[in-house]
């Protein structure tokens, strides 16, 4: 009996918890099909008229687009630099591997806004570095690379390693082993990682609003539009089919992530 009393308090605090942190943004769609200016009850009426003018914002086309763009740049460069290390990391015992590994998810720990306004003295004081998207890729591969590392890594080290020294037993030497072997095992980590990078790329406003000079991204666009309160219904519109988006894409990630990681066998992918 207590044991069944228990587990009830335990589905009661875990409903409430999700309440309090979801319920603010289950809102966002029902108050985006608001009728009226402001997100409040009781709300005017249903309507699609929100989403229906974001199809002619043309500023808000053309911030999506920068937005996508850096987003897929920065994925395939954050997991380009997150396989080595990570395959460094989880296949030899190099010296200091904890320091460097810790030294890789510092973005995790350190303050957006320092990693922002140390990056902006050294693109404009040091380097000299024009503001544009490409400066707001190179900030946010650096903030993306923990989140990789860490997919990757995970990965790598759910399958035998065995596999890989029978592969070169049999005259493969490291590249064809890793091509033939490593890469087709590591392969959902390495779809996982690639979606997990775009959405933290896409998702990221203080580093991109820092650097974006003026070539503003999708965050960005929103908070500047924020201001005019006749603006509010789009972004709300706007922010839940963002919302719906990048749910969908940390979902996909998340599978694949785990995809063959029930499997008995190792090398299952």
């Amino acid at each position: 009996m207590r044991q069944r009393r228990r587990i009830e308090g335990l589905w009661i605090y875990a409903v409430a918890f999700l309440a309090f942190v979801y319920g603010p943004v289950l809102l966002l769609p029902l108050f985006s099909l608001n009728e009226g200016n402001y997100a409040t009850f009781p709300i005017r009426g249903l309507t699609l008229q929100h989403y229906a003018e974001m199809a002619r914002n043309t500023s808000m086309l053309q911030a999506l687009q920068n937005s996508l763009k850096v987003a897929v740049i920065v994925s395939v460069l954050s997991t380009a630099v997150s396989v080595p290390a990570a395959l460094a990391l989880s296949r030899y015992r190099l010296p200091g591997a904890g320091m460097i590994l810790g030294f890789m998810s510092l973005p995790l720990l350190i303050p957006s806004i320092v990693i922002a306004v140390a990056l902006l003295i050294i693109l404009l004081r040091f380097l000299g570095v024009e503001l544009s998207l490409w400066t707001v890729g190179a900030g946010h591969v650096l903030i993306c690379i923990p989140f990789c590392m860490s997919v990757l890594k995970a990965r790598l080290e759910g399958f035998d390693p065995n596999l890989e020294e029978a592969s070169r037993d049999l005259g493969c030497n490291g590249w064809q082993t890793f091509l033939r072997l490593t890469l087709p095992l590591a392969m959902p980590g390495v779809v996982s990682s690639l979606l997990m990078g775009f959405v933290v790329s896409f998702d990221e406003f203080v580093v991109a609003f820092f650097l974006s000079g003026t070539q503003t991204t999708l965050p960005i666009f929103m908070y500047s539009q924020l201001r005019f309160p006749t603006k509010l219904p789009g972004m709300l519109a706007l922010g839940t089919l963002v919302l719906l988006g990048s749910t969908l894409l940390v979902i996909v990630a998340e599978i694949i992530r785990r995809r063959g990681a029930a499997s008995d066998n190792p090398g299952d992918i």
